[in-house]
């Protein structure tokens, strides 16, 4: 039987891509091995969002070739997608398709085998209109499932490769995301998290559908699914038509990430980005006035080229009043090939270091001040794996609905279950819990309400 070795680095939606090319694989006998042992296959999916990406990309794949001269090396993802001359003139790599025709690898591998020849599969991504369908039943180590729904981004902001990369925005048939929501459901996971690269773009492209109608028939249409969590949605697609859905909903969760990038109008316009300071608090506090305790948690890239210390301060106020749950800051880093790494006032390491340091100190301080307020109370958590500071503790970790990781007594059978625990200790990054009970034990009939 012939085996194959993933790597995958970057986002979600690689991480979720790889799952799916992995079952095409699977369908053809395939058996899947740690990537350190010695298959016959290797896929690497790489990343292509820092210049970083590129390079940690070109170290795995130099790894495999150095560890299985003899294996069939295989390269996709994005950096695939955006240099594929660059990968092709790496000695040892066989394949290399980019963010598109996946579905194809298992031919091109056929076909390498019989003529001996490297094969370059990588088209232009930017003629590309229609969304390509890759199917993901179960995860092999997730008790969370992702369910991809869109591809491309057509916004183009000034520091970011992805439209490059993934191609213009381009949603999945909302049919094939119900099968898909129901077979994920069927097969025991009892969060969907809805992802993509512009993921509450969806729908854009279509003439009478959009984001507000596929939530309202997921809920409806997927018996048994628990939990709806978006991975992320600009303020602008937080439309009144979505924030009505979410508010009416048993099942969209209390947590959105909204990326803000900056707080700053001007810094906001030299990366356009498509609103304003205004625009996006008037959605948010709508949104939160429709989700009350909402976990809101965000990126932000710090020392933008020209960023002075006035706009930068204009990011931490509003972050400060806003009270975010979590955020993820990052370094301005220059990309290649897009506009603002051309731009001539860039800013020092330095400042841009100290200026990190600060908003993740407020962000760990609004962390704990966010977490404090379900001290005492009970939420359901979903436990995920053993807890990764002492794996034989008997603990294990998981989110709540409201994306607070608990700590708390679990046994393996609760793994992927929703579970009640109350927060005995809040904190961050970690809460600790007591276990209170399952609430598996549902008696499930079709024709009743489900009664926990």
């Amino acid at each position: 039987m012939s085996t194959v070795a993933f790597y995958t680095l970057g986002c979600k939606v690689n991480h979720y891509e790889t799952e799916a090319i992995w079952q095409l694989f699977k369908q053809h006998g395939y058996d899947r091995v740690d990537f350190e042992t010695n298959a016959d296959v290797f896929v690497i999916n790489t990343c292509t969002v820092t210049n970083t990406g590129d390079k940690k990309s070109r170290q795995v794949i130099r790894r495999a070739i150095r560890k299985n001269p003899d294996a069939v090396i295989c390269v996709t993802g994005c950096y695939a997608q955006t240099a594929p001359a660059e990968i092709m003139a790496i000695p040892g790599v066989d394949i290399v398709v980019g963010t598109q025709d996946r579905n194809k690898m298992l031919d091109y591998i056929e076909q390498y085998r019989k003529e001996r020849k490297p094969i370059n599969a990588v088209h232009n991504i930017m003629k590309n209109r229609t969304y390509e369908e890759l199917e993901v039943p179960y995860f092999t180590d997730r008790h969370r499932a992702s369910l991809k729904i869109q591809e491309g981004c057509n916004n183009f902001c000034t520091f970011c490769i992805i439209p490059w990369a993934r191609g213009l925005m381009r949603s999945r048939d909302p049919e094939q995301v119900i099968k898909q929501a129901q077979m994920l459901v069927d097969n025991g996971y009892k969060e969907i998290v809805l992802t993509g690269i512009h993921t509450g773009g969806y729908g854009q492209d279509f003439k009478d559908y959009n984001l507000a109608m596929l939530l309202r028939d997921l809920e409806e249409k997927v018996r048994g699914l628990k939990r709806l969590r978006i991975s992320s949605i600009e303020a602008s697609q937080l439309t009144d038509e979505v924030i009505d859905v979410i508010r009416n909903s048993n099942i969209i969760v209390r947590h959105m990430h909204i990326p803000l990038q900056s707080g700053s109008d001007t810094v906001l316009k030299r990366m356009r980005r498509k609103y304003t300071m205004a625009e996006y608090e008037e959605r948010l506090l709508k949104l939160k006035d429709a989700l009350p305790g909402l976990a809101v948690t965000s990126d932000v890239i710090v020392g933008f080229p020209g960023e002075t210390e006035e706009e930068f301060m204009e990011t931490y106020h509003f972050v400060k009043k806003h009270k975010y749950a979590e955020l993820h800051v990052f370094p301005y880093s220059k990309r290649t090939g897009t506009p603002a790494a051309r731009m001539t006032d860039q800013i020092d390491e330095q400042i841009k270091d100290e200026r990190v340091q600060r908003l993740i100190a407020l962000s760990d301080q609004l962390a704990k001040e966010y977490a404090s307020n379900f001290e005492g109370e009970v939420l359901e958590v979903i436990p995920e794996e053993p807890y990764k500071k002492d794996p034989n503790s008997g603990l294990f970790e998981g989110h709540s609905d409201n994306y607070l990781k608990v700590v708390f007594p679990a046994t393996k059978d609760m793994l992927g279950k929703i579970v009640r625990v109350k927060i005995t200790k809040a904190g961050y990054p970690y809460c600790e819990g007591q276990f209170v009970r399952v609430l598996e034990d549902e008696i499930v009939d079709d024709s009743k309400q489900i009664v926990s």
